[in-house]
């Protein structure tokens, strides 16, 4: 008889697309429906924003006003690749090469420290002939997946003993290092956080908890301090139109931009400040572009869209959990987490409630190297669903379909 895991990798290409559309009468999915549905429309959403903030700068760099938008449909088309190869990748692959892709993902972080690209003064990007990789992204990917294996292997001890809580932070350390050199704050502060919540849902004490929380707290001020420019964007973040036309030059026109949007918006297309006024309008600021252009109503939507992303891999993670599928409930907790924290950090930078940190908006934003990851980190997603819903329709396997999809 074959082996779980082969089992697995049999049944995803017979039954993968028509078990996910239900083809029998009364035959249950095996993909998580909604899921899907959530990914593909953000990530049309995207496609739709990059293309009206991108023109305007598109234009003015390269003459060819689409040149964005054509990067981004090859982005898309790279995403839909890793979709179909991913969902053939079982948790188990994952789960045994966890600490190789956490040292492969630091080896990339050290890399580009010596031949990466520079932008802005930011040396973040590895050169792969046409495209470029921020290393950034695959490290938060790595890093969350390490940690899932960790707390397999170590639960007790992360439960009962402060080695246990605190082994964890030194992979982190050695990242954030490496990370802050290029450098990059807003990555590591996702970082922080989401180790910070897996360990949490994994039952670590609520005084190791808030000790280290502290101390992150801490260490994140001392290097804002540290710092002249980052100190020079907290303060312009308190009070951005004390220099309008300075260090509070990006802030004021992505205010500006969502004051012009109103309730229902400008109407698509007819943004304003995407006119070269305001800085990585399709990019780190996409979401203003949206306010004006969408208005309330706009953002509502699609912050509604990224709250079911985050709420639903959460979910995920806890049926995993409960079908005794430890690896694969943790790191959809790290991935739900990761993905709504990444949303607040961008969204709060755009309107003012915290300091500018460089992050996308998931799955909506401009950037290959986002994007890709984040669909891998989805596709991961959709696996975990499916093994779990495959062992609940296994004779004495435990298990079991979500009813919501």
């Amino acid at each position: 008889m074959a082996s779980t895991e082969q089992q697995l990798s049999l049944d995803l290409p017979r039954s993968g697309l028509m078990g996910w559309l239900g083809a029998r009468s009364g035959q249950s999915p095996l993909y998580d429906r909604f899921l899907l549905l959530l990914l593909l429309t953000l990530a049309a959403i995207g496609l739709v924003m990059v293309t009206s903030a991108s023109l305007a700068e598109a234009q003015s760099l390269t003459g060819d006003p689409l040149y964005f938008v054509k990067r981004h449909l090859a982005f898309l088309g790279g995403a839909l690749v890793i979709l179909a190869l991913g969902l053939r990748i079982p948790m188990s692959w994952w789960q045994q090469r966890s600490t190789q892709l956490m040292l492969g993902g630091l080896v990339l972080i050290v890399l580009v420290l010596f031949v990466g690209r520079s932008v802005n003064g930011a040396t973040r990007w590895l050169p792969l002939g046409p495209v470029n990789i921020q290393v950034a992204e695959v490290a938060k990917f790595t890093l969350f997946l390490y940690l899932a294996g960790y707390l397999v292997r170590r639960h007790q001890e992360v439960r009962e003993e402060l080695k246990g809580f605190l082994k964890p932070f030194v992979t982190l350390g050695v990242y954030a290092g490496f990370i802050l050199a290029q450098p990059d704050l807003g990555t590591v502060v996702v970082m922080f956080v989401t180790v910070m919540g897996m360990l949490f849902l994994a039952g670590a004490k609520l005084r190791d908890f808030f000790a280290l929380m502290l101390l992150g707290v801490s260490l994140v001020v001392g290097l804002i301090i540290s710092a002249p420019y980052r100190l020079r964007r907290v303060t312009s973040f308190w009070d951005p139109w004390a220099d309008p036309f300075g260090a509070g030059y990006q802030l004021t026109q992505s205010l500006m931009a969502y004051g012009r949007g109103d309730w229902l918006g400008q109407g698509l297309g007819n943004s304003i400040q995407k006119l070269e006024y305001l800085p990585e309008a399709h990019t780190d600021f996409i979401f203003a572009v949206l306010g004006e252009e969408l208005g309330f109503a706009g953002v509502t939507f699609v912050l509604l869209l990224e709250l079911a992303l985050a709420l639903r891999a959460l979910r995920i993670g806890n049926l995993a959990l409960q079908a005794n599928q430890a690896f694969a409930g943790y790191f959809a907790y790290g991935i739900g987490i990761w993905f709504s924290f990444q949303t607040a950090v961008n969204v709060g930078a755009s309107v003012g409630l915290l300091p500018t940190k460089g992050l996308t908006l998931p799955m909506v934003s401009y950037g290959g190297s986002s994007l890709w990851v984040m669909t891998v980190a989805a596709v991961v997603l959709l696996r975990v669903d499916y093994e779990r819903r495959l062992a609940g329709a296994t004779p004495g396997k435990k298990g079991g379909s979500d009813d919501g999809s």
